[in-house]
């Protein structure tokens, strides 16, 4: 196999047993983006001189015994994530010009890793969509189908690495932004639980949603990836002063015992019959390995779309009123006055998809209809949660579909924005609960696309997410398949 389609956990044994050194490995990741990314689009921008400077970096602690597990493991970075002095732009060209003063608390703890930075990859608009098409420089391809979106928000990230041109990326999760992206392109995408990661220095669409989350070939990568950027940081008030467990330490300790919860409300007319079957099918195989599988209801899903796109648009209106024109980022030329500088540069920065959602938000944060639109839906979404706590009293883990059909071509969905919402169906509620969730491969269509099995955990509790991902993972040879590029 070709070192670019190898995962994480097999180049650190490589590293270590010197098969290979950490410079030779991120040339040939390299190599791979300059042939391939021209028909992907996963990157906006190759940081080579830097990720060979820390690859070289990386070979001295290998040789030195000081190595940490992703020691010179190639990482693809969410244009979302602060990295000092690297070009960071959240896919908008309100932020063309903005380079990143500091690193962002994930970042800088896989630098400290000794990884190996390759580049920053395209995403939605301020992480704002469901394909990349609303990126400002342009989408990102599926590496299935280059007629085929990747998923979004994070679509570069999921792009990235089902093509081979990073080993492990990072994405942030809002409303499935790591998720379905995992699930179209046949990779394995975990959101954790809101606090387990930090979101400082990660730029902001919804606070109380957005999560930090890996993007990676195979259950154990995530674990891993997890591990290294999982942690308090009291430069976040809102992550979790809380102790991280060794996520592949009962990993491997099987399914049997476990029960799993099938909620009836995730099994809805309008899903694919081709995922549908690939869903059960992922049931039946867990049940024969010793699962013990009952029905849920979580009877308030059906709130969870509208209850979504009130929240995260009211503090995104709020989040992205910093972009002024003022303080960083793109400026109008020549305004009259501050009004008008104001006007035109958020006019000219925002993309549609974007000032869609601010008017939104701030139409339902308005005088006269906050308590009628945002405080409603906060109350709402405490009644989804309490949907999953009583569930979670009689199952272990929760298993869907992660959307209800495989990737959509590009230009499908695009002009009719409530279809687009509609594809978060499956993976919204979880940001809403504030749960750990992860989406994994569990077949292909006869078109030869991937489709994802969703896995819902309770709060804090990745650990059971990882031991069921990989239990159903080993029984199967889904994650192994590469796209042909």
């Amino acid at each position: 196999m070709e070192v670019f389609h190898k995962t994480a956990h097999e180049l650190a044994a490589d590293l270590r047993e010197k098969k290979i050194s950490s410079v030779d490995l991120t040339r040939a990741l390299l190599d791979r983006i300059r042939a391939v990314d021209g028909r992907v689009h996963a990157y906006l921008s190759v940081m080579e001189e830097e990720a060979l400077a820390m690859a070289e970096a990386a070979d001295k602690r290998l040789a030195a015994g000081d190595a940490a597990p992703l020691t010179g493991i190639p990482v693809g970075l969410k244009d979302i994530f602060l990295a000092r002095d690297s070009r960071t732009t959240c896919a908008s060209k309100i932020l063309d010009n903005f380079v990143a003063p500091y690193d962002a608390f994930v970042v800088k703890k896989l630098r400290d890793a000794g990884s190996v930075f390759l580049g920053k990859l395209n995403m939605d608009e301020f992480a704002m969509g469901s394909s990349t098409e609303n990126s400002a420089y342009g989408p990102s391809r599926n590496p299935w189908d280059l007629e085929r979106t990747p998923g979004g928000s994070s679509g570069g990230s999921s792009a990235a690495v089902a093509a081979g041109e990073a080993t492990l990326t990072l994405g942030t999760d809002t409303g499935g932004s790591i998720r379905q992206p995992a699930a179209f392109t046949g990779t394995v995408g975990l959101k954790p639980t809101y606090g387990r990661v930090s979101r400082y220095g990660v730029i902001a669409f919804a606070s109380s949603l957005d999560q930090v989350g890996p993007i990676t070939a195979d259950v154990e990568d995530a674990a891993l990836l997890l591990q290294a950027i999982a942690g308090h940081d009291p430069q976040d008030s809102t992550s979790a002063n809380r102790p991280v467990p060794d996520y592949t330490a009962e990993m491997r300790s099987g399914v049997k015992g476990l029960r799993i919860g099938i909620p009836k409300e995730y099994f809805v007319e309008g899903l694919d019959p081709e995922v549908e079957k690939a869903v059960r099918d992922a049931i039946e195989s867990l049940k024969a390995q010793g699962a013990e599988v009952r029905e849920v209801s979580l009877p308030h899903t059906k709130y969870a779309v509208s209850t979504y796109y009130l929240i995260a648009p009211a503090e995104a209106s709020s989040n992205l009123a910093r972009y002024d024109g003022v303080r960083f980022g793109v400026r109008a030329a020549n305004p009259e006055n501050l009004q008008d500088l104001y006007t035109r540069s958020r006019g000219e920065g925002f993309g549609p998809e974007v000032k869609r959602r601010i008017m939104i938000g701030t139409y339902a944060l308005s005088a006269g209809y906050y308590d009628a639109y945002y405080l409603k839906a906060q109350k709402v979404r405490t009644l989804m949660k309490q949907d999953f706590d009583k569930a979670f009293e009689s199952v272990d883990v929760i298993l869907t579909p992660t959307t209800p059909s495989p990737a959509f071509r590009f230009g499908e969905k695009v002009t009719d924005p409530l279809q687009m919402y509609l594809n978060d169906i499956f993976t919204i509620a979880c940001n809403l609960a504030g749960l750990p969730g992860m989406s994994l491969p569990c077949g292909f269509t006869a078109n030869n696309l991937p489709i994802g099995l969703q896995l819902l955990g309770k709060p804090w509790d990745e650990a059971t997410l990882f031991r069921v991902g990989y239990a159903y993972e080993q029984a199967h040879d889904w994650h192994k398949r590469r796209a042909a590029l």
